[in-house]
């Protein structure tokens, strides 16, 4: 019976992969409840993620972490950037722009003085641990901004793997981190409204960390930070890689 039914998921293995994170999901918001989804249940997720990607890649000795499993290689189409993108796209259907407006100025300015400061901050990190070529520094720096940054950085400035890993890994403790602490800061950030959210959005920058930050404050508020931490992802894209690594080799040669 075991037989069958392992070699019936390795043959559709993209819906093995759905089943999989349906079951992590709902384990992890059930785990969610019980802190009064003080820890998101997405936070949880996001973890045990991450640990499954260590374990398969060790298992394995491959690349790809859990999808390097026979059993789970749906995992490398279903974390791959299409469906990524169209997840990210589709949250910004439940916006009113009515209410985005009304986040304005201090939502642009939010956005660029995030991403320089997230930017220069990572930045000084890479330089602080050895990694002093602009190269390095602006792909960690990148990281920093958000784990979507730091590798479309590191590809295009030819960064090495390693340091490509590392701003992944910087990006996703900024992540968890902002996950795990928006609900706790909400009341004194006065995340009570669209306008707010769309502001928290462009300062945080990390799509993930806000959207279940947000969903544990507020779901009505989710459309909003999303759709802005998505600009902010797509203007790092643009920005890190080019005027941020100008001025890291006009200041470090």
């Amino acid at each position: 019976m075991f037989d069958i039914l392992y070699s019936t998921m390795e043959k559709v293995p993209l819906i093995t992969a759905f089943l999989t994170v349906g079951v992590i999901m709902w384990v992890s918001y059930a785990i969610g409840k019980l802190t009064n989804n003080r820890v998101h249940g997405s936070a949880i997720a996001i973890l045990v993620g991450l640990i499954l990607a260590y374990v398969g890649g060790e298992i394995t000795g491959g690349k790809k972490g859990i999808s390097d499993v026979a059993l789970f290689s749906g995992f490398a189409l279903m974390g791959g950037s299409m469906l990524r993108d169209f997840a990210i796209v589709s949250t910004a259907f439940g916006v009113k722009l009515e209410e985005l407006k009304k986040a304005g100025l201090p939502g642009v300015l939010a956005l660029i003085i995030s991403v320089i400061i997230a930017t220069v901050i990572g930045a000084a990190t890479a330089y602080a641990f050895g990694y002093t070529s602009p190269v390095d520094m602006a792909t960690i720096g990148g990281g920093a901004t958000t784990f979507i940054v730091g590798p479309v950085t590191g590809a295009a400035l030819g960064a090495s793997s390693e340091v490509i890993a590392l701003s992944v890994a910087a990006g996703v403790v900024k992540s968890i981190a902002v996950m795990i602490l928006t609900p706790f800061l909400a009341k004194i950030a006065g995340l009570d409204n669209p306008a707010a959210a769309a502001v928290y959005g462009g300062l945080m920058g990390t799509t993930s960390g806000v959207s279940a930050g947000l969903a544990a404050t507020d779901p009505k508020l989710v459309p909003y930070g999303a759709l802005t931490a998505t600009f902010y992802t797509g203007f790092g894209c643009l920005v890190v890689p080019s005027i941020g690594y100008m001025t890291l080799v006009a200041l470090f040669g």
